[in-house]
């Protein structure tokens, strides 16, 4: 893919209007950090402040999650009739509420009644997020908006992630009471300042929204995104869920080596993904989002690959695939951000919104089962799974560009 030329520039630029929106961004860079600090330590915190097993633990969070299950399609309707600002907000306040309430959570029920809450409050936030880009940029400028936003998401939570780690390592238990407390604190702070932020966009009228779900599920085209997405949801899953194990128990490599490739991943998106959609611009977005596809394709074909690679280009291509994952994710998801708002209707977009991230609820709930169903029948095939996913992306989204508006 050609692109055109720029001049260097020590720091991606952000938006031209991103100065008149410091309290928005403000709000996404604090919930980020806070969300970092306990994102990998939430079941290491039940086992040290209860006398619950680990396995009771484990059921009283996946029954939370189950129960937050409805949380997008239940929250769609509140963003048609209040807005994403507000809804948005009220989420981050419940997190926040959520999460001091872990302080206090001893027993099962209460384990599983905290992580409901923090659960909701997560999902409301996911569901409303992209309706702020709507509310803070013009249609031309909101994949640069969706790119800085990610890489201030990226940022705040490799910062957190490390801040979180060296509280645990230095205070132990109460090192992770302190990131519980901060962690509650920054998602206060993050819903006071989107209460407090004044969009500069025209607003819509949420007071006489016209439609249902029904509207939803009659338009092809924005169904069709929403399983494009699906594909997507998978492969942004294989950091968290795939890598590590593959790793260890695929490629017998220690187990550090996943950390550093989370490292990697945070700082080659923060580092290049504003540059990288500025210079994608001039191209259609759902070609962008097939090339994106087509990288992920490849990385996930050479992962494949690496179970039956010599030992010694082992360690290289494992820093080349991921380096080639890193830029699918830099390049494609501003964009798909992006069409999920364009192709909704705007008197109806918090329902459009919560149908498509059920695309992330499908995704992350069976993904943990499928995953290791898969690296059951060998190492190679949870990639294969994955670049079938990515390779059938593409002639949808040729199909979707060439499908009329609803």
């Amino acid at each position: 893919m050609t692109t055109t030329t720029a001049t260097a520039e020590p720091l991606p630029a952000a938006p031209a209007r991103a100065g008149g929106q410091r309290k928005l961004l403000g709000a996404h860079a604090i919930d980020s950090l806070g969300t970092g600090l306990l994102l990998a330590f939430t079941v290491i915190w039940f086992v040290r402040t209860t006398p619950l097993t680990l396995a009771a633990i484990g059921a009283a969070i996946s029954a939370a999650r189950l129960l937050a299950l409805p949380t997008a399609i239940l929250t769609g309707p509140l963003i048609d009739r209040f807005g994403a600002r507000l809804v948005a907000a009220g989420a981050n306040l419940l997190s926040a509420l959520a999460y001091a309430a872990f302080l206090g959570a001893r027993q099962v029920w209460q384990i599983v009644a905290v992580v409901w809450l923090a659960q909701i409050g997560t999902a409301a936030y996911w569901t409303s997020s992209t309706g702020l880009v709507v509310l803070a940029a013009e249609p031309d400028e909101r994949p640069r908006w969706f790119a800085l936003i990610g890489s201030l998401r990226n940022g705040g939570l490799a910062l957190g992630g490390a801040l979180g780690a060296l509280l645990l390592a230095v205070g132990g238990t109460g090192g992770l009471r302190a990131g519980v407390v901060l962690n509650a604190a920054s998602y206060a702070l993050a819903g006071a300042l989107l209460l407090a932020w004044r969009p500069t966009a025209a607003p819509v009228n949420h007071t006489e929204a016209e439609g249902s779900y029904r509207t939803v599920l009659r338009d092809r085209r924005y169904l069709l995104l929403v399983g494009i997405n699906l594909c997507f949801v998978f492969a942004a899953l294989v950091l968290g869920l795939l890598l590590a194990v593959y790793l260890t128990e695929g490629l017998h490599q220690q187990a550090w080596l996943a950390g550093t490739l989370l490292v990697l991943n945070s700082a080659q998106v923060v580092l290049t993904q504003s540059a990288v959609t500025r210079r994608l611009k001039r191209f259609r977005p759902t070609r962008v989002i097939a090339a994106g596809s087509l990288l992920n394709a490849l990385a996930f074909a050479l992962f494949a690959a690496l179970s039956a690679a010599p030992g010694w280009a082992v360690l290289a291509g494992v820093f080349l695939a991921v380096l080639i994952y890193n830029t699918a994710e830099t390049v494609a998801t501003p964009y798909r951000e992006e069409l999920s708002v364009r192709l909704a209707h705007p008197r109806l977009r918090g329902r459009y919104l919560a149908v498509y991230q059920l695309s992330w609820t499908v995704g992350q709930t069976l993904a943990p089962g499928l995953f290791t169903l898969l690296l059951g029948q060998g190492p190679s095939w949870p990639w294969v799974f994955l670049g079938a996913l990515a390779l059938a992306a593409v002639p949808a989204l040729l199909l979707l560009e060439r499908m009329p508006g609803q």
